[in-house]
């Protein structure tokens, strides 16, 4: 009877334990804790604020290929039942995977636009990687805020260098030869975000980054990302601004994830 008692009492206390659990993730503000709906909205709001036209042209990019497709199955399948609902529900599913690219393609846009040109820019762009790449927003931050950012991948070892082109190159010379004294023989690439001569703009870097040639296995990601983890260990993490929302979890969205 104890035991009985005892088990009610456990399982009442988990049941109690998941309702709170999902109060809180309901009224959480950490993207992570949202669902997938719930990041889109919150991303499509934040995109509409410097797209006023998004609403228009997402209706449009669904309605265009839905129409030709829905067209099309008039023309091909009338008069069979079975094949006009299968391809109008093809119609349906083109239409909204068009509709999701010009999404992403246009939020993508907007976090750059709101982004560029604030301190920690350079977080954003990273954040657009697949998991394939490591980053590490603000391994290095001058009292003027200007920073530097990590990332390991298959194309090696980066850098990214965000502020004043001036005020980071000594900064950006001794991360780079402190990241090359732990590495051994690890090449470690550096590059400067912003615009003008040699530097590549904020939304280019997570193009440029996908773009540069393997070096890297995944077996020597690992070992370098331990080697990088003691690193960090001997030195504080350093703070860096954050924007008007938590980018992380919208990041997951704006990549279809």
């Amino acid at each position: 009877m104890a035991k009985s008692e005892k088990a009610k009492a456990l399982a009442a206390k988990q049941k109690a334990e998941a309702q709170a659990e999902k109060l809180r993730k309901k009224h959480s503000t950490n993207p992570d804790d949202w669902g997938r709906t719930r990041q889109m909205v919150e991303v499509y709001k934040v995109t509409k604020q410097h797209d006023p036209k998004l609403g228009l042209i997402l209706a449009l990019s669904f309605a265009i290929p839905f129409l030709i497709v829905l067209g099309l199955t008039i023309w091909l399948a009338w008069g069979s039942w079975i094949s006009f609902a299968l391809w109008s529900l093809m119609s349906v599913m083109t239409g909204f995977l068009v509709m999701m690219l010009v999404f992403t393609r246009r939020a993508r846009k907007g976090a750059y636009k709101r982004y560029e040109d604030q301190p920690g820019a350079g977080e954003v762009a990273l954040g657009m990687l697949n998991k394939k790449w490591h980053s590490t927003p603000g391994i290095a931050v001058t009292k003027s805020y200007d920073a530097v950012h990590r990332t390991l991948g298959p194309g090696g070892l980066i850098l990214v260098g965000d502020g004043e082109p001036g005020r980071l190159k000594a900064l950006l010379a001794s991360e780079k030869k402190k990241h090359d004294q732990v590495l051994y023989g690890v090449q470690t690439q550096v590059v400067q975000l912003g615009k003008g001569d040699g530097r590549v703009p904020l939304d280019k870097l997570a193009d440029h980054i996908k773009k540069l040639p393997k070096q890297l296995s995944p077996t020597q990601i690992n070992e370098t990302r331990n080697r990088l983890r003691s690193l960090d260990a001997i030195r504080p993490k350093a703070p860096i601004p954050k924007g008007p929302i938590n980018m992380k979890g919208a990041h997951k969205a704006m990549r279809g994830r």
